[in-house]
């Protein structure tokens, strides 16, 4: 069962059958039975067509906080002892990534966050800019994972590599994330052998792909979750990122134009374009 926060309200795709139901977004996402909740709906709502999510906002509810993970896959370690090497931090990114402590960070407020077709940014005093595509978790107030969705958490590599405690610089600013279409309600757990699929167009032609699975996930969701609850309460839920497993080269650079494509198993394909 999909979600989707559309200009016609909150909307629910069943098998292919799109629900609107009166029900605030906000309410659902931060809802421990959301699921259930949105089952209730649809018995008493009408179907209608696609063109019900045409147009869609991001997911995130408006009081709600972004938060990500880092250095959670090997490649994300490598990537960024790399890009870190000659500021003499190399080596944080293998302790983190060995540590029982994840990185987790916060990433963005909802306004910063654009959705599905939304234009993300690269910052103006950053000369080299990836996207990374990431598998976000909805998660409640009460700390429990109700559903995912999919991030692009948008990364400044010049700012972070020059320096690692400019990390708040490269990751937060306008339009630094996207997250959409959807949010995928669920009681199970995602399966590991779910895939991350990264396509960036440039001019008509595809300038970069990669695919990695959830399995190679360093660490669990639910791990996640359970460092950045310690401590910070979310009395409207959070989003969590999850960290990327996919580096662009260090040849590559975003360029104003770019299309971003972002394809998770069973979720959907997140759109953007760099503005």
């Amino acid at each position: 069962m999909k979600l989707y926060n559309s200009s016609n309200g909150t909307v629910i795709e069943v098998n292919g059958h799109f629900y609107p139901v009166a029900i605030a977004w906000d309410k659902i996402i931060n809802d421990d039975n959301a699921l259930q909740t949105a089952k209730s709906l649809v018995n008493d709502a009408a179907a209608g067509d696609s063109t019900l999510i045409k147009d869609l906002l991001p997911v995130i509810g408006s009081n709600q906080e972004l938060w990500a993970c880092g250095v959670t896959y090997l490649r994300s370690k490598i990537g960024r002892q790399e890009e870190s090497k000659d500021a003499g931090g190399g080596d944080f990114y293998g302790r983190v990534y060995e540590a029982e402590r994840p990185e987790c960070f916060f990433k963005s407020t909802s306004h910063r966050v654009v959705g599905n077709k939304g234009f993300v940014r690269i910052r103006k005093d950053s000369t080299w800019d990836v996207p990374e595509p990431e598998l976000t978790l909805v998660v409640t107030a009460s700390g429990k994972i109700i559903g995912y969705t999919i991030g692009n958490d948008m990364s400044s590599r010049s700012i972070e590599g020059e320096n690692p405690l400019y990390l708040p610089q490269a990751k937060t600013y306008d339009g630094c994330a996207a997250l959409g279409p959807c949010i995928l309600l669920t009681e199970k757990p995602i399966s590991p052998g779910t895939n991350i699929t990264l396509t960036i167009n440039r001019d008509n032609k595809t300038a970069f792909t990669d695919t990695i699975a959830l399995s190679q996930m360093k660490r669990t969701p639910e791990e996640l979750t359970s460092f950045v609850y310690r401590e910070c309460s979310f009395p409207f839920g959070c989003m969590i990122m999850t960290g990327t497993g996919i580096v662009p080269g260090n040849d590559f650079t975003l360029q104003s134009g770019d299309e971003i494509a972002i394809e998770i198993d069973h979720i959907g394909k997140l759109v953007n374009t760099v503005a």
